[in-house]
Parts: C-alpha cells; sequence; structure tokens
C-alpha cells in the first residue's frame, strides 16, 4: 500500500519513477527482471533517500557494474539516476543520443571543457535531478578497493547549490565484473550491497568562498561519510589513510596492472 502523502511503500521504500521517458522506461524494461533474476540484493538506508527536489549522490567506485547496481537501488527507490559519464561515449553513434535522452551529463575531464561538466551537473540538481557523482573519478586503485583521496568536484556541486549529499556505499558488484575485467560472473548469484546514509553535514562551509582549502575539506568530510557506510556493509575498518594517485603516480585513466605490465 502506498502513503499517498509521500508515495512511500510500507517499508519506507519508493514506487518506481512514473515520468521516466521513453529510453529509460525500456532500459528498466529490459535491465530490471534480469537483474532481479540475477543477483539478490541487501538494501539499506532507503529512508535517507529524498523524495522530492534536486540532490546528489556520493557513492564509491569499484567496477564497471557498479552504475548499474547503483541506478536499479536508485530507480527502485522513486529517482532516476543522472550520471557524470565520459564524453566519449556520447560520441558513439544511437549511444550518444540514447544518453543525452536519458539526462546523462558528459564529462570532458583533463580538458579545457572539464568545467562544463560541473555547470550541468549544477544545473541538473537545481531542475529537481538526482545527480550522481563518484568522487574517486574512476575505479578505485586502492589495492582493497577502499575509496579514494576523492576529487573536490563532488564538494563544488553541493556547496555551490546547497543541495543535499547522500553518501552512497556500495559492496558486491565487483563480484560480478571485477575492475577492468571484460568477463561477466553472474553465477552464482552475487548479493547487491548498498547502504545510503543520511545528508552530509556540509553547514561550516555555508557562504564560505570556493577555495581549494575550502573544497578539500568538504570533499573530506563527504568521502568520510562514504566510507563510514562501507565499512558496515564490509564488517571492517578502512585504512586510516586514504589511497592518493597523486604519490602513487598511479595513471588516472586505464587499467593501471596493463600500464605497469606495459613498461616491464
Amino acid at each position: 500500500m502506498l502513503n499517498p502523502w509521500l508515495g512511500a511503500k510500507e517499508d519506507g521504500s519508493l514506487p518506481r519513477p512514473r515520468k521516466t521517458g521513453f529510453w529509460f522506461a525500456l532500459a528498466a524494461l529490459l535491465l530490471r527482471p534480469l537483474l532481479m533474476l540475477l543477483t539478490k540484493r541487501d538494501w539499506r538506508g532507503t529512508e535517507h533517500i529524498p523524495r522530492e527536489g534536486g540532490f546528489i549522490v556520493a557513492a564509491n567506485h569499484i567496477s564497471y557494474f557498479d552504475p548499474i547496481a547503483l541506478g536499479h537501488f536508485l530507480y527502485d527507490n522513486g529517482r532516476l539516476p543522472r550520471y557524470l559519464a565520459k564524453s566519449g561515449l556520447f560520441t558513439i553513434p544511437v549511444l550518444g543520443s540514447i544518453l543525452r535522452s536519458m539526462g546523462q551529463i558528459p564529462t570532458y575531464r583533463g580538458t579545457k571543457d572539464a568545467a562544463r561538466s560541473l555547470r550541468d551537473a549544477v544545473a541538473a540538481v537545481r531542475r529537481g535531478e538526482c545527480v550522481i557523482i563518484l568522487p574517486d573519478g574512476t575505479i578505485t586503485r586502492d589495492p582493497d578497493l577502499w575509496p579514494m583521496v576523492g576529487k573536490t568536484g563532488v564538494a563544488r556541486v553541493a556547496l555551490t547549490t546547497g543541495a543535499p549529499v547522500i553518501p552512497i556505499a556500495q559492496w558486491g558488484p565487483q563480484e560480478v565484473l571485477s575492475p577492468y575485467s571484460k568477463k561477466l560472473e553472474l553465477l552464482p548469484r552475487k548479493t547487491m550491497r548498498i547502504k545510503a546514509g543520511p545528508p552530509v553535514d556540509l553547514s561550516e562551509f555555508a557562504g564560505q568562498e570556493l577555495t581549494g582549502p575550502v573544497l578539500r575539506a568538504a570533499t573530506d568530510k563527504i568521502v568520510a561519510a562514504i566510507v563510514e557506510q562501507l565499512e558496515e556493509l564490509r564488517g571492517e575498518k578502512a585504512p586510516p589513510e586514504r589511497y592518493d594517485m597523486r604519490k602513487t603516480g598511479v595513471p588516472e585513466t586505464g587499467n593501471p596492472a596493463k600500464r605497469q605490465r606495459g613498461r616491464r
């Protein structure tokens, strides 16, 4: 039975979005039954997903499969996910048009157009969208798949809009598709463990100029909230120090293991 005001189910989860558009509806029609059949779900903290209005999801990135798992989680809890996706995907015929029609946001990493992604993300949040930003910026390079030192774009969007930031941790997608692998491991069925936490309290940064130190401090607080959720999912403590690609010299793009083999 539905709550007539919030539209929430009795268990606190939300009905699936009604106005999805053609491509979202088609993707849900094709993918959701497969996901329900091929994966198990351990979803927690769904009460923290805003029922309406723009907000930011900040999540860890452990596999090429985790956008699918996270999208399933958000869709079944009443929100359409808007991802920041690599700009190259938008240049692929047909796929690029589909991504744009679904409201996905191209990122122009390492180019003069990089700021456009954040402007588009800000605009989407202000339109009332659910915008997903992965502070790692790439699949984590941490050997044990903990979140790394985060990129500050998530803090910039959050502090520019004043929208809530919901920290979400996921664990399980890497069992379906290990980092940088192209081989799906669907059987036996894997459990997608996803946990949303309460909004990150960024009130201490309100009204401050968005300087580097302010953005770094806000980002660190957001990443710490993701780690807190992930520690509960994994049942273990994260390392006291975040993995930092700048200190290790690991490249930000591509499979780092392949790069290392190529230098031998």
